[in-house]
């Protein structure tokens, strides 16, 4: 099984809300997810957009998951590092 770090959608039309997830890379993007590691609200107050566990997204990494190329940006948009 290879793992992928993707967003899940959730919100309604125009309320956008997505989680930051750990899935098997053939799953459904809305599909049953590993484990959660933060979320992301595009729509809030810019400090409040992102949350996420940095200590949870390196174990993953080091684990051979791979990092999409959106959550990627977002978690650049915090300054971490992968």
């Amino acid at each position: 099984m290879s793992a992928a770090i993707r967003l899940k959608k959730f919100g309604t039309k125009k309320r956008p809300y997505y989680r930051i997830v750990v899935m098997d890379k053939k799953s459904a993007r809305d599909g049953k997810a590993i484990e959660e590691l933060g979320y992301y609200h595009p729509i809030e107050a810019v400090d409040k957009q992102i949350l996420f566990d940095p200590e949870k997204v390196r174990s993953w990494v080091e684990k051979g998951a791979e990092v999409s190329d959106t959550v990627r940006d977002i978690l650049n948009k915090k300054n971490f590092s992968l």
